[in-house]
């Protein structure tokens, strides 16, 4: 009979051939699916820098960066992210309350990391989740100033090119933003662009002055992904067809 009751304890942890998990071991496995979420949000091809990772990872609700490592996702073994994640179970055969816990782990991010990978346990560091300042604003593309200044051709006139040089250069544009300009046909066209990162959509404005018709417009988004065209002097000139 002592012998049964010395038992009876351990049978309350087992079920069948299995160890029934205590609601702290449950409470932990869902911190570390927390932080393998955390690897899906932040997994790709995209190279970025590890500023930019940690800026990502510390957006997601719940989550707090505690150290990065690396340079960037291209550079040696890509970047290195310490994440702590909170996690929660109850189990009413030992709880009287939901258990919660806060676990830290690793989360590596480079073109090699695999979909969904395991992230590595760690000890939390006994420092303060770091902040990242907001990314920078792009430049605003001015759409309204340049359809405000650019010359207007009557018809049967002729396009100077010379003049739409001279137009972009009194808006006072932003060192960042690209302009290319073209003459085919008796019409100018014009680009102003935004340096995209190669896998969002690129900011760009388009402008065709021509005898009659002076245009300035964003190409659909479609068109501005990398590889479409949207964003080039071309398109300005001769318009690819609207998405269907």
């Amino acid at each position: 009979m002592r012998r049964l009751l010395l038992l009876a304890p351990l049978l309350l942890f087992t079920v069948g051939c299995g160890v029934v998990q205590s609601s702290k071991g449950e409470a932990t496995d869902a911190a570390r699916e927390a932080a393998r979420r955390v690897g899906e949000r932040l997994y790709g091809q995209r190279p970025r820098t590890a500023e930019e990772v940690g800026r990502s990872a510390s957006g997601i609700d719940g989550v707090e960066v505690l150290r990065v490592t690396g340079t960037s996702t291209h550079d040696g073994d890509g970047v290195d992210v310490v994440v702590r994640t909170p996690g929660s179970a109850y189990n009413s055969w030992f709880d009287l309350e939901e258990v919660t816990v806060l676990r830290c782990f690793v989360v590596r991010v480079s073109p090699k990391s695999e979909w969904r990978a395991d992230p590595r346990d760690v000890d939390c560091p006994d420092v303060a989740p770091l902040t990242f300042a907001p990314p920078p604003e792009p430049p605003r593309l001015p759409a309204e100033e340049l359809r405000a200044k650019l010359p207007r051709v009557p018809e049967g006139g002729r396009v100077d090119e010379a003049e739409v040089h001279r137009t972009l250069a009194t808006l006072g544009l932003d060192p960042a933003i690209r302009t290319e300009v073209k003459a085919e046909g008796g019409r100018v066209g014009v680009l102003l662009s935004v340096k995209g990162n190669g896998f969002d959509a690129q900011d760009c404005l388009l402008a065709r002055v021509g005898p009659g018709a002076t245009e300035v417009w964003v190409p659909p988004r479609i068109q501005r992904m990398p590889g479409e065209g949207g964003c080039t002097v071309g398109n300005a000139l001769n318009p690819a067809p609207p998405p269907h």
